[in-house]
């Protein structure tokens, strides 16, 4: 399944308690809500893997997700059932029967994400929600340039939480890029995987180059410190959307997150 969402109202992705426990107050998640419709329309529990976790307030185009079920139903019954037992900031984009081997996490080859940030003195008042805002002039060339540093396979430690639990910190940045239009300047990027608000913390680290207060290559220098106390501050959740996870031609899913055939 893809689920598309509004995280504004979420806790993030995933699960704050185990199946069957009462979720903790006020701390809804989109995990919860989607698992409690699937098992509304397979009259049982369902259980979800998706390929990527997201924060409380970052939002998904298309998060993939996987789950077994011992009842059969259509896909279009997946799709409008489960939709029709969920919040209207999420639905159920599409649906797809998968082989027994297939995994929505470990059988992504990559994950692509964007930030979108406005950049203007004055803060937005419509779509504020999906958008980081920079009052000051910021310059996007400067931002791609210094980026491109990133590409290849790093040790991102500069860019990670300190509450990252992965088990390293290396991972292969295929894509990034940063474009201007009109006021909105877009942060667009394409890993292997990413680390715990990598993507948030690289975004507020190329916002001190695009303000002048840094060069270009301080960029390098960061992600060859592997030191995230002097990286740049972590940019605000509202402005992340993680677009699609993509998979092997094999796996028989839609196009939007299936890698074009080598």
């Amino acid at each position: 399944m893809a689920v598309e969402y509004d995280g504004s109202a979420f806790s993030g992705w995933q699960r704050l308690t185990r199946p069957g426990e009462e979720g903790r107050r006020d701390e809804a998640t989109v995990q919860e809500a989607v698992e409690a419709a699937l098992g509304f329309v397979a009259g049982q529990p369902i259980a979800t893997v998706c390929a990527g976790r997201t924060d409380a307030g970052v939002h998904a185009r298309a998060q993939v997700i996987h789950f077994d079920s011992p009842v059969a139903r259509d896909p279009r019954g997946w799709v409008l059932g489960t939709t029709t037992r969920l919040p209207p900031s999420v639905c159920i984009r599409w649906c797809v029967p998968v082989a027994a081997d297939f995994h929505a996490r470990f059988s992504a080859r990559a994950r692509r994400y964007r930030y979108r940030l406005l950049n203007r003195p004055v803060r937005p008042a419509l779509m504020r929600e999906y958008l980081g805002w920079e009052r000051r002039p910021v310059d996007a060339a400067a931002m791609h340039r210094a980026a491109q540093v990133l590409l290849g396979e790093q040790d991102f430690s500069a860019f990670r939480t300190v509450h990252c639990q992965a088990p390293h910190a290396r991972r292969n940045m295929h894509a990034i890029n940063v474009g201007r239009d009109g006021e909105v300047i877009d942060f667009e990027l394409q890993a292997n995987a990413f680390l715990h608000h990598q993507v948030r913390n690289i975004v507020g680290s190329l916002l001190v180059v695009g303000r002048g207060e840094k060069p270009e290559g301080w960029i390098a220098e960061l992600l060859a410190g592997r030191d995230r106390t002097v990286a740049g501050p972590t940019a605000p959740p509202g402005g992340l959307m993680f677009l699609n996870p993509l998979y092997p031609p094999g796996c028989g899913l839609p196009a939007e997150v299936t890698l074009p055939d080598a």
